[in-house]
């Protein structure tokens, strides 16, 4: 192949089409545990509400709850993913060989969200939420008192998420979406110095935590005992009035070590011995790969 622009300008749009392509294709799950929020700044600054808000017969005047401003801020953070293409296999005709290279880096663009919103999960043992506190923790402040999301334990840790809310336990913060970019004029420093077409991805985006009412996480042995009892503390959270929050659990996440007895509490029908499992499909299991 002659290297002029021309070439290297459809190359750059095949190279975009694959890009987008594979990009639309894949199948990314933050969705389900955390909310999009979108962002045009370098930040976002979060002022949350102490309780979530309820209706109350109006009796006199409104109560007012006001925004308790935390001071939660979100920096967004710069993303890359970059690749060479060797002016050599640009004139030998060997650009095909770069078709899964492409589609493999917007797949891992697409995917990125994942991994950083599982990451912060399972970082949520020793990271602070907007009240100061781990957001799995023992002692969140509700109207004075000490609540707990935080089952204990030393084994590998599982999640139990309640995602009907419009608020989700997790916030994804997006600034800009992958976006395809180029070094490949001719006049290119990389071009002239190196003989490389340099090509890749870039995203602006952060996560933080939401609501830590909406999320209980354990180390205790995966069991039908220790899911009950996640179920019965997340169903028992109730306001700073003392009124309950209305939280259903809906989302069983584990790790790749909890497959196994994450099925045999939320998907088995029957118990080992042949008995209904009073368990059986009251959650949705997640398995992600990237936690412990």
């Amino acid at each position: 192949m002659i290297v002029n622009q021309a070439a290297i300008s459809g190359i750059y749009k095949s190279f975009n089409t694959l890009f987008q392509s594979a990009l639309d294709q894949a199948k990314p799950v933050k969705d389900r545990v955390a909310m999009t929020v979108p962002s045009n700044a370098r930040s976002n600054t979060y002022a949350w509400i102490d309780n979530l808000p309820m209706l109350r017969e109006w009796l006199g005047e409104r109560v007012v709850r006001d925004l308790a401003a935390h001071g939660y801020e979100i920096v967004n953070k710069n993303y890359e993913g970059t690749v060479s293409v060797d002016r050599n296999d640009i004139e030998d005709d060997q650009i095909g060989a770069y078709r899964p290279i492409i589609e493999m880096l917007a797949y891992n663009a697409a995917m990125h969200p994942d991994k950083l919103i599982f990451d912060l999960l399972a970082s949520g043992f020793t990271s602070t939420c907007f009240d100061g506190q781990y957001f799995f923790d023992t002692d969140h402040p509700v109207a004075g008192s000490s609540v707990s999301n935080y089952g204990g334990g030393s084994s590998s840790p599982w999640y139990l998420l309640c995602t009907s809310f419009p608020v989700r336990p997790l916030i994804f913060q997006s600034r800009q979406t992958p976006k395809f970019v180029s070094m490949d004029r001719e006049t290119d420093e990389n071009v002239f110095m190196r003989r490389k077409f340099i090509y890749g991805v870039e995203s602006r985006c952060s996560v933080g935590f939401g609501l830590w009412q909406l999320a209980y996480g354990s180390k205790q042995t995966l069991d039908t005992t220790n899911y009950a009892s996640a179920r019965a503390a997340m169903m028992g959270l109730r306001n700073e009035e003392g009124t309950p929050l209305g939280i259903v659990p809906s989302l069983l996440v584990v790790g790749r070590t909890g497959e196994a007895a994450g099925k045999a509490i939320v998907d088995a029908q029957f118990n080992p011995d042949g008995g209904s499992n009073v368990w059986f499909r009251s959650a949705e299991l997640l398995v992600v790969p990237w936690l412990a």
